[in-house]
């Protein structure tokens, strides 16, 4: 068995403690870009979860176009339909005025 002196010691933990520095700024820097990955994803799944809960509000918005457009479809009426789409209201213009 191989004694270890004081001096081997004291170099021992002078490489033992650059190990561990060394080792956690790769980990900081590892998890940093694990965390900004984690973010983005959770960002676009935000998004995207706010785009499918306004897909009944847009087949709202196009039954309601579609009857205007059936029970004025032989008047000469232009009928604009109002659609709200993330609380913003939208002005659909009749069709027939293009």
């Amino acid at each position: 068995m191989s004694a270890l002196t004081l001096d081997a010691a004291k170099s021992l933990s002078i490489t033992v403690v650059i190990v561990f520095l060394v080792g956690s700024l790769a980990a900081a820097w590892i998890m940093k870009t694990i965390m900004q990955k984690v973010v983005v994803i959770a960002v676009l799944l935000l998004l995207a979860f706010s785009v499918y809960s306004q897909r009944t509000s847009l087949q709202d918005c196009a039954d309601k176009v579609q009857g205007n457009f059936t029970r004025d479809g032989t008047s000469v009426t232009v009928t604009d339909t109002e659609c709200s789409f993330f609380g913003a209201k939208v002005t659909i213009t009749d069709p027939r005025t293009e």
